[in-house]
């Protein structure tokens, strides 16, 4: 199965291809512009790999929590290339994404199947944060709380910890990772083993955007 992965949800512009053998995956970190960079970002790794958008048998996208912004762009992108190639389009959150690298890295490491708590900075002093299986399946709904919070919550499982946001619980975690944006190639291997059926490409935004539309009236002086 041919699969393409792209990940704007957060500072990253990530795209990455897999034929079932090999791995073409590239991580840029722009902070901003994903809706410039994307496209050519996946023209050009599709080159790499010698492929087409119509040799791809599933897309996969990040979903969120992440930025307003590159969450559209992203879900935009690969719906627009799905209706295109005709394949379906799976999404992963950002935390599902993080919990499949802390899965793997566990697995990786020898230690014990344990719950993770994937964590990632909100706004406010808080973060978001949800809990997953040692298979990175999802226990819980996605939930906004403080550091201490979590911390607590983590304590009382005692379960690993992922995510940029892990970094707030203190020097008794031991974090599996630490990323803010997802490992790209982590999403492409998860999201080619889901259904996607049952994971839409739909953003999560765990809040409202900072911005809100003008909803009318007179302005005046």
């Amino acid at each position: 199965m041919i699969v393409l992965a792209i990940d704007t949800a957060l500072e990253n512009c990530s795209v990455a291809i897999s034929d079932g053998s090999d791995v073409w995956h590239r991580e840029q970190a722009i902070g901003r512009g994903h809706a410039e960079v994307l496209m050519p970002a996946v023209a050009a790794m599709l080159g790499e790999a010698g492929r087409t958008a119509h040799d791809l048998d599933r897309i996969v996208v990040t979903t969120g929590p992440g930025s307003f912004t590159g969450l559209r762009v992203g879900i935009a992108a690969a719906r627009g290339l799905g209706l295109a190639a005709g394949v379906p389009v799976v999404g992963v959150s950002t935390l599902a994404a993080h919990a499949f690298l802390a899965a793997t890295l566990r697995r990786e490491a020898g230690g014990p199947p344990r719950l993770i708590l994937a964590l990632i900075p909100a706004r406010a002093d808080e973060l978001f944060g949800q809990l997953f299986s040692a298979d990175a399946e999802s226990l819980e709904p996605l939930m906004v709380a403080s550091a201490e919070a979590f911390t607590a919550r983590a304590r009382e499982l005692g379960c690993d910890v992922a995510g940029a946001g892990a970094a707030l619980l203190g020097a008794d975690f031991a974090p599996l990772h630490l990323r803010a944006a997802p490992s790209v190639t982590a999403l492409l291997a998860f999201g080619a083993s889901l259904d996607p059926a049952s994971h839409p490409p739909a953003p999560v935004y765990g809040k409202p955007p900072d911005a809100a539309p003008f909803k009318g009236g007179i302005a005046r002086r």
